[in-house]
């Protein structure tokens, strides 16, 4: 029998079920992109470093988010995938 996690909102105490899937447009942060990224958040920062990992956005001074139309173009070709100079 698999076992559901169960999201808690801090701002009411309401609880979501994870979502299955990322959206195609927007931002996910770590959180949202752990249960989809089979290593750790320091491989997922070397790879980013090396171009194959999608580069995050810095939305604050200490938020960042990465976009997920580039998580699910890394999704498509995990071991191909490079970063495209812009």
């Amino acid at each position: 029998m698999a076992k559901t996690a169960v999201v808690t909102s801090p701002e009411c105490g309401a609880q979501f079920p994870p979502p299955d899937a990322l959206p195609l447009d927007g931002f996910s942060r770590w959180h949202d992109l752990r249960s989809f990224v089979p290593f750790s958040r320091e491989t997922l920062r070397k790879r980013e470093m090396e171009g194959r990992f999608p580069r995050r956005h810095r939305l604050s001074q200490r938020c960042a988010a990465w976009p997920n139309r580039e998580i699910h173009r890394w999704f498509a070709d995990p071991v191909n995938y490079r970063v495209e100079d812009k």
